[in-house]
């Protein structure tokens, strides 16, 4: 893949949850090649840590890590706050952290069901929440929401998963309508089938599998953690400054 460069985002905050691995960890890494300054929560150390040593010799620059239970708040609200205290107010945010756990309907416990709106939207609301301040104080910013491909194709497995990724979409919308005159700009990424470690050891082992899905693919080849950081990059860039409350898929032409 030919990366793209964006000489405007050397310097800026760049604050990502859930970026210790899978597509997370594409965001830390890409955000990283582009000298921006970047900061990563996540409830794994071991794989921060790890993503940490790789990023300082990869780029030169270590990345901060901050570990965090995104399911609480109040740890949520310390953790931006030292975000905030090390380096500066962000520039981007990317609301990443997720966890599609599948789901039978019938099973599905209120406790069950209020986890999964935890790890998938609250604290998406939330930490969005807390930067905008830093973004109105900086003259403005870019949000990043990752939503999801499941809610539009009504995945059956991921019932509640697919209805917190829809309603992230309903926030962008909303939250791009309050802050677009502060010029924070709100946008949503749809992925479609991306095979990270984690998708392949729990839901996707067969490659036969794997090969049948993408023949629904207008576009049969992967995609990858990389072609959704790219696409965040350009959203978190000037070149996309008039680009907001949108929601856009990368799925291939599922």
């Amino acid at each position: 893949m030919t990366e793209s460069s964006y000489s405007g985002l050397a310097g800026r905050v760049v604050l990502i949850t859930g970026g210790a691995s899978g597509i997370g960890a594409a965001f830390v890494r890409a955000f990283a090649a582009q000298k921006a300054r970047v900061a990563f929560l996540d409830i794994d150390a071991d794989a921060g840590e790890a993503l940490v040593r790789e990023v300082t010799d990869t780029s030169g620059s270590a990345p901060l890590f901050v570990p965090c239970d995104l399911l609480d708040i109040e740890a949520l609200r310390a953790a931006i706050d030292r975000v905030h205290g090390g380096l500066g107010d962000a520039a981007v945010l990317v609301n990443n952290a997720a966890n599609d756990q599948r789901q039978v309907l019938a099973e599905v416990t209120p406790e069950q069901f209020d986890w999964t709106i935890g790890v998938n939207l609250k604290h998406v609301f939330f930490a969005a929440q807390a930067v905008v301040p830093q973004m109105r104080s900086r003259g403005g910013g870019s949000i990043i929401n990752m939503s999801s491909i499941a809610w539009m194709r009504g995945a059956p497995a991921l019932p509640a998963y697919a209805a917190a990724k829809a309603a992230i979409v309903g926030f962008t919308n909303s939250l791009a309508r309050i802050v677009g005159p502060d010029r924070i700009r709100v946008n949503a990424i749809a992925p479609g089938m991306v095979i990270t470690e984690r998708q392949r050891r729990l839901w996707y082992p067969d490659e036969r599998q794997i090969a049948e899905f993408r023949t629904r693919q207008a576009v049969p080849d992967a995609v990858t953690p990389e072609d959704i950081a790219q696409l965040a990059l350009f959203l978190a860039s000037d070149d996309s400054q008039r680009i907001t409350r949108q929601c856009i898929q990368v799925d291939g032409g599922l």
